[in-house]
């Protein structure tokens, strides 16, 4: 979503610092051009920092960065506005461009630890593990701290298949309601419920300059049931999750799947890409796929200040909607945007799973 021009003088005007293998560079600060800053509720944190590269060097007017001395692959490069640190990663990318009229341009784009498990490729298997086993293992793998604290059964035998180790995790993490992250070299893992980055308050018509909500029941389900084959007692298995999977995320709204049952009455789905091996699989899946889905039923995406902040996992309490969406949403996806027309600001989507009470 790009703010729009009635906003731009009161959106926050800073800009934002660049750190290089940790010494800030004041003739990158203030060359930038343009920056992205993109994270989501999947894990994976890259960017896209945008320089003019076209002045006096050496006596002469030349181009300023294709030495490799400052912007080169690997480099480790911090973004931040003031002292709080927005983004930390690696130069994977170093792009030219040439545009009509303008002077020429360097942009750098990179990547969080994450990279080194994306480019990653295995097929293996694990046995009698569980993911909280699989993870750190991964961690080990790439010489990573680990702070992971997940719940979930344990399997006979879980199968990497021509999978990256990133995409493996993201995988596992969705199977059991977790979410990954990274922080320089420590590797997270945690359900939602235990990840809290706590919660920023966010006013339309103050810090928050735009935003739209929605609540939608298209995607809904009154309950979702996973069938599998217990190997152990050679007897079928079934288990189906309902509203009660999702109620301790209420905080007193009307959840989607309540709202969904009276309007139109049940809506029920069954799972058929997973078999599950024993009844903590089946429950697992089941209750992690209804909260997901259950999750998205109200929908926000604004416009704020540029704040630090506001990162996935990150709560907003949204203020001057109305009864019906005014509360606290989960951050799934967060952009910092910075350019020459609009200053710099914070771009999101957050979620929840009920709507307030009608007035």
């Amino acid at each position: 979503m790009a703010s729009g021009a009635t906003a731009t003088s009161a959106v926050r005007a800073a800009r934002p610092s660049v750190v290089l293998s940790g010494q800030e560079e004041t003739s990158l600060k203030q060359g930038l051009l343009a920056l992205t800053i993109a994270e989501s509720v999947h894990g994976m944190y890259h960017c896209d920092a945008r320089f003019g590269n076209w002045g006096p060097k050496a006596n002469s007017i030349d181009f300023l960065y294709f030495d490799r001395t400052k912007l080169d692959f690997g480099k480790s490069v911090q973004i931040k506005l003031e002292a709080d640190k927005m983004f930390d990663g690696r130069i994977s990318a170093i792009e030219a461009e040439f545009k009509e009229g303008s002077p020429p341009e360097i942009a750098i784009l990179l990547e969080d630890r994450f990279q080194d498990l994306r480019m990653t490729r295995r097929t293996r298997t694990f046995a009698d593990a569980s993911d909280s086993n699989v993870m750190n293992r991964i961690a080990q793998d790439h010489g990573l701290q680990a702070n992971i604290n997940i719940s979930g059964p344990t399997y006979k035998v879980l199968a990497q298949v021509n999978q990256s180790d990133l995409a493996f995790m993201r995988d596992r993490a969705r199977s059991i309601d977790a979410e990954i992250w990274m922080d320089d070299r420590t590797l997270y893992a945690k359900q939602r419920s235990g990840r809290n980055n706590g919660t920023v308050s966010l006013s339309y018509g103050s810090e928050l300059r735009e935003v739209s909500v929605i609540a939608d029941l298209a995607g809904q389900r009154t309950a979702v049931s996973v069938n599998g084959w217990d190997v152990a007692s050679k007897s079928t298995l079934k288990h189906e999750a309902t509203a009660q999977a999702i109620s301790n995320e209420l905080n007193g709204d009307t959840s989607g799947l309540n709202i969904l049952k009276s309007a139109f009455g049940e809506r029920k789905e069954s799972l058929v890409h997973t078999v599950p091996l024993n009844s903590n699989e089946a429950q697992a899946e089941a209750e992690s796929v209804l909260r997901m889905t259950a999750r998205r039923f109200v929908t926000a995406r604004g416009v704020a200040q540029a704040n630090a902040k506001l990162r996935v996992g990150t709560y907003v309490d949204l203020q001057g909607l109305g009864p019906l969406f005014n509360g606290k949403y989960y951050l799934t996806h967060v952009k910092h945007v910075f350019d020459g027309a609009d200053g710099f600001r914070t771009e999101f989507t957050g979620e929840r799973p009920g709507i307030g009470r009608a007035q």
